[in-house]
């Protein structure tokens, strides 16, 4: 299935108000994607702290949309795939394209911290300190052990 059909089919159901809950959109697009379901929680928390209607403009003059912050450098291609750039206000398609951005970093980099903080940025010292960040929040719920 497509990112279009699938999309559509989650906005269809969200607007007739019997979309999944918040969590079981994280568990869905993870598993849809092959990716874990708590590195995409670890993301919108250390994003924004899981605020679905965040929107941030950015000193490049990029804004990121949403709780896993979708920058609109990745706009084109969304639309490319049908999904307009405002269905990213809708928390279960903002999980889902965070999803496949972050599988996308995934074939790039293989299953690795590399993979998940290259979500943020290829830069090396960014996409390092970002990772970190995730391994923190991922070790502060439990979901990985402490580093001692």
């Amino acid at each position: 299935m497509s990112l279009k059909v699938l999309l559509t089919a989650l906005a269809c159901l969200s607007v007739c108000g019997i979309a999944q809950a918040a969590d079981d959109c994280f568990n869905e697009a993870a598993a849809y994607q092959g990716v874990n379901p708590w590195v995409l929680r670890a993301l919108a928390w250390y994003e924004s702290k899981g605020d679905a209607s965040a929107i941030r403009q950015n000193a490049n003059g990029s804004i990121d949309v949403g709780q896993l912050q979708i920058n609109s450098i990745h706009f084109g291609d969304l639309a490319r795939e049908g999904v307009p750039h405002r269905a990213l206000t809708d928390p279960c398609v903002n999980v889902y394209v965070a999803a496949w951005l972050l599988k996308q970093k995934m074939v790039k980099h293989g299953n690795t911290w590399r993979a998940i903080g290259a979500y943020h940025s290829e830069t090396p010292r960014e996409r390092d300190a970002y990772a970190r960040g995730i391994q923190h929040v991922l070790v502060a719920w439990g979901q990985l052990p402490s580093a001692r």
